[in-house]
């Protein structure tokens, strides 16, 4: 039976303006072609984009965002890859404005790997997570903690979205443990093979504190190793792809996008059906 989640999902297309280029980053000038726009998709999965100047972006996803409430995300990439934004980061950014604008009222929620925190940002800024409701966390490694606090004041997101920073493989933030998340998520996560391991036992980890809990993770392919998670993902969790109308566009990209959730315990047999 064919695993697929009744879900909708996004078209890989987005307004993004950039706003300050900064000249404290090394350029790409000394690359061919253009600069790397992550909506500028390539179909070659091996070569990684060219890197980006420092800068200043903004986005409303065509309009999913109101004009007051424009996303604004510093990259900077002095500290790691993560600090620019990708592909897998507008898709299901995208993704969540248009189909989860309206169900993630009191859910507690966590972005993993978030580098510059475009997918937990865009949540907070475009939906409705209710009145009071609990911090929504970004975490990623040390080298992305000062970027990742820089966007949060870059919205105003204070007090409503906080930086927190999160090993894979390690044991859990204690606040984490405190109150597991009931949504997860995960773009661009895999592009590192040794981290697959790493990464399979935070979410084991989360899984686990909260069984009920739905990860929804989205990856580009770039290298044939990439499916190797994915497969590997199979054999420990639910993995449901999210599909929708638009879904041929977005998959010819390069683009998948998954649900994902603790295995369901199988019904035990029958006694009469154990003895046939």
């Amino acid at each position: 039976m064919s695993s697929t989640a009744d879900t909708k999902g996004p078209l890989v297309t987005a307004t993004v303006v950039p706003v300050t280029p900064s000249a404290s980053s090394a350029d790409s000038s000394d690359t061919e072609g253009e600069p790397f726009s992550p909506l500028a998709l390539a179909e070659d999965f091996t070569p990684l984009p060219a890197y980006k100047a420092a800068g200043t972006t903004e986005t409303d996803f065509d309009g999913l965002l109101p004009a007051d409430r424009r996303l604004r995300l510093h990259e900077d990439l002095k500290n790691g890859c993560g600090g620019q934004l990708w592909p897998a980061g507008m898709t299901l950014a995208r993704y969540l404005l248009r189909y989860h604008k309206n169900t993630l009222a009191g859910k507690r929620i966590l972005e993993l790997g978030a580098g510059g925190g475009l997918v937990g940002l865009t949540v907070a800024r475009g939906c409705d997570l209710g009145d009071d409701h609990a911090p929504l966390y970004i975490t990623d490694q040390m080298e992305m903690f000062s970027l990742m606090r820089h966007n949060i004041a870059l919205n105003g997101l204070e007090g409503k979205v906080e930086a927190m920073l999160l090993n894979w493989g390690e044991p859990l933030p204690a606040e984490i443990v405190a109150n597991p998340p009931d949504i997860i998520l995960a773009a661009d996560c895999v592009y590192f093979e040794p981290a697959f391991p790493l990464l399979q036992t935070t979410l084991t980890d989360l899984l686990t504190l909260r069984p009920g809990a739905v990860v929804y993770f989205c990856f580009k392919k770039r290298r044939r190793a990439d499916m190797q998670f994915l497969k590997q993902a199979r054999r420990r969790f639910d993995v449901a792809e999210i599909d929708d109308d638009e879904r041929p566009v977005w998959s010819r990209q390069g683009l998948f996008m998954f649900a994902i959730s603790a295995k369901r315990d199988k019904t035990p047999a029958a006694k009469g059906d154990e003895e046939e």
